[in-house]
């Protein structure tokens, strides 16, 4: 027996809302709010248990109806899931800029790129801060402020890198460049890592200062590699300045995977930010002046 087309597009429809193993976690977190067993809830549905066991497993994508069926009986309505679903991925997309086309204007672009550098010079400079900080706390056993002070700071830092980090995943959709974009939201996950860590082990206590600091260096070591090649990438569009920012990118991360070397690399790091600050404001410039050739 042959499916409708309209049952196929329904069905089509139903299945983008939630997916396993999603859709059998949100069922069975349902079902246990009303206080029903498996076994229960099918005597509402007529559904095998054995059916319900895979669905809340994670094993098995239900059909449309079923989903429908079980919903039903939960007294919960599909357009919930929806609703709920396509507000946090539009959030998401809204915050990392997932939803840019070509066709957003490009005063709306500069506006994001120039958020973007601002909050490299705002990272650039409470970095020092940070680090003598950092040092104190953790070599010389000295906290020179008080929690709330210190999560203060890091929390500001924390922002600032996601906003200057956010604009190379815009410079990467802008330019083409699959691997920027990846390697930025990268660093944007790793980076939020380790400072909930630096924030929690003040109540939670610390682990060995080594193994942090030897995390820290592989992690970013590694990512930052495949960044500067992704920066390396930009020549046709950027010339010298990403062939000297790719370059740094190499040197500065290349130290700092070694773990011995990685003083080294923390002493590249003022330059590599400062040259990466410069790049976005370059890329904001070319939007300009594209825009002034289209104006014209």
């Amino acid at each position: 027996m042959k499916t409708s087309s309209s049952d196929h597009q329904n069905e089509t429809k139903n299945s983008k809302i939630m997916k396993q193993p999603e859709l059998g976690l949100k069922i069975s977190e349902l079902r246990k709010s009303k206080g029903l067993t498996q076994e229960e809830l099918v005597e509402q549905c007529n559904i095998s248990v054995r059916t319900i066991q895979r669905i809340e497993a994670g094993e098995v994508t239900p059909r449309s109806y079923t989903i429908k069926t079980i919903l039903s009986a939960l007294d919960y309505d599909l357009d919930q899931i929806q609703t709920t679903n396509s507000k946090v991925a539009k959030e998401f997309k809204k915050l990392f800029l997932l939803d840019i086309d070509d066709s957003r204007e490009a005063s709306f672009l500069n506006r994001q790129l120039s958020i973007a550098w601002i909050s490299g010079i705002v990272y650039f400079l409470l970095g020092f801060a940070e680090i003598a900080i950092d040092y104190l706390r953790y070599q010389q056993g000295e906290m020179v402020v008080n929690n709330m002070a210190y999560i203060l700071l890091k929390l500001v830092i924390l922002a600032s890198i996601i906003l200057f980090t956010r604009g190379f995943v815009l410079a990467g959709k802008i330019l083409k460049n699959y691997l920027l974009r990846i390697t930025a939201f990268i660093f944007i996950f790793i980076g939020c890592l380790f400072y909930i860590y630096d924030i929690a082990s003040l109540y939670i206590g610390e682990l060995d200062f080594q193994f942090v600091v030897g995390a820290q260096a592989i992690t970013y070591g590694v990512i930052g590699i495949l960044f500067g090649i992704a920066i390396l990438r930009l020549q046709n569009a950027l010339g010298v300045l990403a062939t000297v920012t790719g370059i740094f990118e190499l040197i500065t991360y290349g130290f700092m995977i070694t773990i011995i070397l990685s003083f080294l690399g923390l002493f590249f790091l003022t330059p590599t930010i400062i040259l990466e600050i410069i790049l976005l404001y370059k890329v904001s410039e070319m939007l300009k002046a594209k825009q002034r050739e289209i104006d014209s």
